[in-house]
């Protein structure tokens, strides 16, 4: 889930700098504003989302714009990366990928409709999954396969551009000629792409695919197929029909 960036690269600095000293916060409001302040000395290419209160006593989750979390005290001289846990019942929940994944769903319900490419189903919907794709991406295109497996159980595929090599990359060029496309061709021409033919060349002013793709990278996605649920799970990797509709809940039968 964790790679290394700016987080990373910001805690080392910290260790090899040595504790910076700093004063127990009294309240939530004065600890954000400590643990923005020691943030900001460690690395001012860091920008904060939010910095709340966890379940845990005197521990800090701090979100970043980049969509990786980390913890702090109060004082904003320690920091944790890695998964929160609390114990309840018989087992334990994952109280970081459920802020992730709370996370993705606000980002995601936040995308224009018409700015994804949908493969709707023809009667009811019961699910959708936002794809994060890229056209030339071998696994892709076996997802593509499965789309009309998908809409027949009721599970709506929308599309979001993940060039996989940015925007210098052969695929990216095919993906912006298809979002520059009429919206009612776009269908098709998705279609045509996974095929592995081509599509009109087209250019646009349409900042829509590096909008995607740097979504993509703030949701965590790091290959394609991604599949990013309406709750905010995050499913990287091919799955057949069958096993993506019981993921989700749906009968196959």
């Amino acid at each position: 889930m964790y790679k290394p960036t700016l987080i990373a690269a910001a805690l080392l600095a910290l260790s090899m700098n040595g504790p910076v000293r700093a004063e127990a916060a009294a309240s939530p409001d004065e600890a954000a504003t400590q643990i923005a302040n020691q943030l900001q000395q460690m690395d001012a290419k860091l920008q904060v989302s939010s910095i709340e209160p966890t379940a845990m006593p005197g521990l800090y989750e701090v979100m970043l714009a980049s969509g990786e979390l980390l913890y702090a005290d109060a004082s904003g001289q320690f920091f944790l990366q890695g998964q929160l846990y609390r114990a309840e019942g018989q087992g334990m929940v994952n109280l970081t990928e459920a802020r992730l994944n709370a996370r993705r769903a606000e980002l995601l319900a936040a995308v224009d409709k018409a700015d994804m490419i949908a493969f709707r189903p023809d009667g009811e919907v019961k699910a959708r999954i936002a794809v994060f794709t890229d056209v030339d991406c071998p696994y892709c295109r076996k997802l593509h396969q499965e789309v009309p497996k998908l809409n027949a159980l009721g599970i709506e595929v929308d599309y979001l551009a993940f060039p996989r090599g940015g925007e210098r990359s052969r695929a990216f060029t095919k993906m912006q000629s298809l979002w520059c496309a009429e919206a009612d061709r776009r269908q098709a021409g998705m279609t045509r792409l996974k095929n592995g033919e081509a599509i009109e060349p087209l250019s646009c002013e349409s900042q829509v695919v590096m909008e995607q793709f740097a979504l993509g990278r703030q949701v965590g996605v790091t290959g394609t197929p991604a599949l990013l649920f309406e709750d905010g799970r995050l499913v990287p990797g091919y799955m057949p029909a069958e096993r993506l509709a019981q993921a989700l809940g749906i009968a196959t039968q």
